[in-house]
C-alpha cells in the first residue's frame, strides 16, 4: 500500500530542512522530508558556517538578510540553539576597482539598514588584530556579518518542523518518480514502497542534478572538491573574530572557538564525481591536497602571519556543488509541474537556508515567492546547461567567480560556443566580438582589428563606448544589422488558440491576420509574467516573441494554462529553427525594396504588419517592429535559409550605409528610447501601471489574468512609478540597483542603465516612490539624484525619450530622413 503526502523533499541538509520548517510556518505539515542517510550527513555538516547579509542586488540582499533575523530566534522558537553571533565582517580590496564594487554594494547595504562603512588600510588594521594591510586599498565593513553552527542550525529547523508534525525519514533512499500527464505524482524509494504526492522539492545538493536525472529534470549544477583548514587553538586571538574575505587573493578567515578558519574558492576546481565509489558515503571527507590548496595557505600566512604560529588541527576537504553563474537553483522546474529545486548554493547554503526556505515555502504554497527571485529560477538555464561536459567546464571558473573581481559586462570563458546562430561565421569575419549573456553567442560589437576588439574590463568608461556609438550612428544615418535570433519564437495553433492568449495576454489579440501587437502576460496579482509581441497567423494561429532568456519560462506559462484550462491548443517552439535579422534604418526599406517586390511603403506596410515577402531567393516573415526606435523590419527565416538572406541583403547593404550592429548598440539605443526589459525594469512584482504600459492594456476586456487586481490599483492609484532618467553633466557607469533619491530622500532603485548609443548620455530606468494621488507630472516636477560607487550626480527625470521624442523616425517620417 502507497504512502502519500502533499509534498515530498528530498534531502536532508540545511537546505530541505529549511524548506520543511517554513511549510510548516505557513501551516503546511502534510510533508515528508526524505534522508538516504542521517540529517546533515552530505556537505551541510561541513560547512565554514557565515552569515553573511550583504549582496550586489535588492532582492539577493533581502534574501540573505532574513538568516540574521531568523537565526537569533531559533532556539527561542524551537528550544535547539543555533550557534548564531553577530562578529562583524570585512571586505577587502587589493585595487581600485575592487573598491569601486565595493561602494557599489555599500549602497545596497545602506538601502537595507544594514551598518556598513568604507574604511582605509589603517582602518582594517583597526578591526582585525594581527592583520597585515600592506597592499590593501581599503575594505567595506558590515557589522552584521556574523556566524553560526551549521549542525545545530539543522538541528533546530528539524526540531522545529518535527514539532509541527512533519514526518522526517532518515534511511530512506529516492530511486525514482511517478509522473502522470506531466506532472509529478510520486517518489519511488529503495525499500520498493511509493509515497503518492502532488509536489516534490529536490534538495540533493551535490546530488540534485542527479535526483533531478531520475524525473527527467535538467538541474545544472556540478559538485566539485572545497577545502578549508582548521587552526589549533590561538592564544589571545581576537574575540569575536571578524569575517575577512581577501576577494583579490580568493580567501576568507572566521574565527572558530578560538581557532582559526581558513578556505578559498579557487580556479580550476576539482570535479568530485558523486556516482563514483566514495560518492555515496555519509559524512564524506576526501583526501587532502595541499597542492591545490597551497596559493590559499600563502596568501593566508601574509594576510595573517599569526597563522605560521598555529598548528593545522583539521584539514577539510568535502564535496560542494556550483552552478554555471555562481548563483542558486530555485523554483519550478519548466520541464515536470511539481518538481521544484532548490539545491547549488555555491557554499553559502547555510546562510542561505533561511530565506531560500522561506521563499521556497511561499513559492510552493501560494504559487510565487514573496520576492522578484527570477535571478534564481531554474527556468533560466535549459537543458544543455545541464549536461556533465558543461557543467564540468564552467568549474573552471564559476568557483572562483565567487571572490574574482565582478567586473561590468564580464562574459565567461570557459563553456562557450555552445550555442551558435547560423550567422556567426559571417559575423565573425566581420570582426565581431561575442558574448554568451543569455547562452547564445552573440556580437557584442564589431571592430576592425585587434586592438578595437580588446576585451578589457573597466567599472568607468568602457572601451566598447566607441565601437557601439559608431555602430549606432551610421545605423541612424542608413541601415543597421542586428543578429537577433535568440528570440523566443513561440507558433500558438488550434481551435483555442485565441482563447487562451485571450485569456493570458493584457491587451487584444483579436486583431486582423497579419497584425503584431505588444503585450504583457500577467499573474493574479498584476505582476508581469512575460513581455511579448503576439502577431496572429490566422483564424487559430499566432505567434509569440519573447526575450531569449526567459524561453523555457515563457513556454511552460503558456502550456501549463492551456492545460489548466483545457483547451485545444498546441504550442510549438520554434526558436532554433528559425534565425532572425533586425534591419533597422531610415534607410531599411529603401535596402529591402530593391529585394523584394512586395510593397513596404507605409501605406502598404505600415508599422506593426507582419507578413511573408520574399527577400532575393528567399521567403521570410518580416514585421515592421523596432527595439531601437528606427524604422526597421525584423526578418525570420528557415535556418537552412538564413547565410542566403544575409548575403543578399549584406551585399545590397553597401549602396544603402549597411552597417554590423551589436548587442551593446542594440541596449544602448533601446535606453535612449526607454524601451522596458523583462528582467530588470519589469517582472512579476511589477504591474504595467507601475512600468508605464498601461498603453499596453485592453480594459475593454473583461477576462484576463490579473484584471481585477489592476483596476484595483487603477482605483487606489500606484505607490511607485517607473521614470527614465539622464545624468546632467557626467557619464557615470551605471548598472542596476543604484539608489535614488528624490528631493533628497532615498525613493528606489535604477533597475537598467548605460550609455546611449545615439545620444551619448548616461540614462537609466527606475522605481520611485510616490503617494497614490500624485500625477506622474508630480512626480517628474521632483529634484532626484543617483548615488553611484560613493558619488552623488544630479538626475534628470525625462518626460519623454531623449532620442526622437514624438517616435517619428520610427515611423518613418519622411522629414526625418530627408
Amino acid at each position: 500500500m502507497n504512502d502519500s503526502a502533499r509534498i515530498v523533499i528530498i534531502g536532508g541538509g540545511v537546505i530541505g530542512l529549511g524548506i520543511a520548517y517554513h511549510l510548516a510556518e505557513l501551516g503546511v505539515t502534510d510533508v515528508v522530508l526524505l534522508e538516504r542517510h542521517q540529517l546533515t550527513s552530505g556537505t551541510s555538516w561541513h560547512a565554514a558556517g557565515i552569515v553573511g547579509p550583504l549582496r550586489a542586488s535588492l532582492n539577493l540582499t533581502r534574501l540573505a538578510q532574513y538568516a540574521t533575523e531568523l537565526f537569533p530566534r531559533l532556539e527561542e522558537r524551537t528550544g535547539q540553539a543555533s550557534g548564531y553571533r553577530r562578529t562583524g565582517g570585512l571586505w577587502l580590496a587589493r585595487r581600485p576597482e575592487r573598491m569601486d564594487e565595493l561602494k557599489r554594494i555599500a549602497h545596497m547595504g545602506d538601502v537595507c539598514g544594514l551598518t556598513v562603512e568604507m574604511i582605509d588600510g589603517a582602518g582594517v588594521a583597526g578591526r582585525v588584530r594581527g592583520i597585515v594591510p600592506d597592499g590593501i586599498e581599503g575594505a567595506l565593513w558590515v557589522e552584521e556579518d556574523g556566524q553560526a553552527n551549521p549542525v545545530d542550525i539543522c538541528a533546530a529547523y528539524a526540531k522545529g518542523a518535527r514539532a509541527a508534525g512533519i514526518r522526517i525519514l532518515e534511511g530512506a533512499v529516492c530511486t525514482g518518480f511517478v509522473t502522470k500527464n506531466g506532472r509529478v505524482a510520486g517518489v519511488k524509494l529503495a525499500s520498493g514502497a511509493t509515497i503518492d504526492c502532488a509536489t516534490v522539492v529536490n534538495c540533493a545538493g551535490a546530488w540534485a542534478r542527479d535526483i533531478g536525472a531520475l524525473a527527467g529534470v535538467p538541474v545544472p549544477l556540478q559538485a566539485v572538491e572545497h577545502m578549508y583548514v582548521v587552526t589549533e587553538p590561538i592564544a589571545g586571538l581576537q574575540d569575536p573574530f571578524p569575517i575577512v574575505r581577501d576577494l583579490d587573493e580568493g580567501i576568507y578567515v572566521k574565527g572558530d572557538s578560538g581557532k582559526l578558519v581558513l578556505g578559498g574558492f579557487e580556479p580550476n576546481a576539482k570535479i568530485f564525481d558523486v556516482r563514483g565509489p566514495a560518492g555515496g558515503r555519509p559524512f564524506l571527507e576526501l583526501p587532502e591536497d595541499w597542492n591545490q590548496f597551497e596559493p590559499f595557505m600563502a596568501a593566508g600566512l601574509k594576510l595573517l602571519p599569526a597563522l605560521s604560529q598555529a598548528g593545522i588541527r583539521h584539514f577539510m576537504n568535502g564535496p560542494e556543488s556550483f552552478t554555471p553563474d555562481t548563483r542558486p537553483l530555485m523554483g519550478e522546474s519548466p520541464y515536470l509541474r511539481g518538481f521544484h529545486v532548490a539545491a547549488g548554493f555555491n557554499s553559502t547554503g547555510m546562510m542561505s537556508s533561511a530565506g531560500a526556505g522561506k521563499a521556497m515555502a511561499e513559492w510552493i504554497v501560494d504559487g510565487e515567492p514573496g520576492l522578484d527571485l527570477w535571478a534564481l529560477d531554474i527556468a533560466r538555464f535549459d537543458r544543455s546547461a545541464a549536461s556533465r561536459s558543461f557543467v564540468g567546464a564552467r568549474m573552471e571558473e564559476a568557483v572562483a567567480d565567487l571572490f574574482r573581481m565582478h567586473w561590468p559586462y564580464k562574459q565567461p570563458s570557459a563553456g562557450r560556443d555552445v550555442r551558435r546562430s547560423v550567422f556567426h561565421q559571417t559575423f565573425a569575419a566581420a570582426g565581431a566580438v561575442f558574448g554568451a549573456p543569455t547562452g547564445w553567442e552573440r556580437p557584442l560589437w564589431f571592430g576592425r582589428d585587434e586592438a578595437a576588439r580588446a576585451v578589457r574590463y573597466s567599472v568607468g568608461a568602457q572601451p566598447w563606448w566607441g565601437a557601439a556609438k559608431a555602430e549606432a550612428g551610421r545605423m541612424a544615418e542608413g541601415v543597421g544589422l542586428f543578429e537577433l535570433s535568440p528570440f523566443t519564437k513561440l507558433d500558438i495553433v488550434g481551435r483555442d488558440a485565441g482563447t487562451l492568449l485571450q485569456r493570458l495576454c493584457a491587451n487584444d489579440v483579436d486583431v486582423a491576420e497579419g497584425r503584431a501587437v505588444y503585450m504583457q502576460m500577467l499573474n493574479a496579482r498584476g505582476g508581469i509574467e512575460a513581455d511579448v509581441t503576439v502577431t496572429r497567423d490566422g483564424a487559430h494561429a499566432f505567434r509569440v516573441i519573447s526575450g531569449a532568456a526567459t524561453r523555457q519560462k515563457d513556454i511552460a506559462w503558456i502550456r501549463r494554462h492551456a492545460e489548466d484550462l483545457g483547451l485545444d491548443v498546441s504550442v510549438f517552439d520554434a526558436t532554433s529553427s528559425e534565425a532572425v535579422l533586425g534591419v533597422m534604418g531610415p534607410r531599411s526599406r529603401d535596402l529591402l525594396q530593391s529585394l523584394t517586390d512586395a510593397d513596404l511603403s507605409d501605406a502598404a506596410f505600415p508599422f506593426s504588419t507582419s507578413r511573408r515577402i520574399d527577400i532575393g531567393m528567399v521567403s521570410v516573415r518580416a514585421t515592421r517592429v523596432s527595439f531601437v526606435g528606427e524604422l526597421g523590419f525584423e526578418l525570420y527565416v528557415p535556418v537552412e535559409c538564413a547565410q542566403s538572406l544575409l548575403a543578399t541583403i549584406a551585399a545590397a547593404g553597401r549602396a544603402h550605409g549597411l552597417v554590423f550592429c551589436g548587442h551593446y548598440a542594440l541596449d544602448g539605443c533601446r535606453l535612449e528610447k526607454g524601451y522596458r526589459h523583462w528582467g530588470h525594469d519589469i517582472g512579476p512584482k511589477d504591474t504595467p501601471l507601475e512600468a508605464g504600459l498601461s498603453f499596453a492594456v485592453s480594459w475593454k476586456k473583461n477576462d484576463f489574468i490579473g484584471r481585477d487586481a489592476l483596476l484595483a490599483q487603477k482605483a487606489g492609484g500606484v505607490s511607485r512609478r517607473l521614470l527614465h532618467f539622464a545624468v546632467d553633466g557626467a557619464n557615470p557607469l551605471l548598472l542596476h540597483d543604484e539608489p535614488i533619491y528624490r528631493n533628497g530622500k532615498l525613493a528606489g532603485l535604477t533597475t537598467s542603465g548605460g550609455l546611449g548609443s545615439r545620444t551619448g548620455l548616461s540614462l537609466c530606468l527606475g522605481y520611485v516612490a510616490c503617494q497614490p494621488g500624485e500625477t506622474k507630472a508630480q512626480v517628474l516636477a521632483s529634484d532626484y539624484e543617483i548615488a553611484v560607487a560613493g558619488t552623488r550626480h544630479m538626475l534628470r527625470a525625462l518626460d519623454k525619450p531623449p532620442y526622437d521624442p514624438t517616435g517619428a523616425r520610427m515611423r518613418g517620417c519622411e522629414e526625418t530622413i530627408s
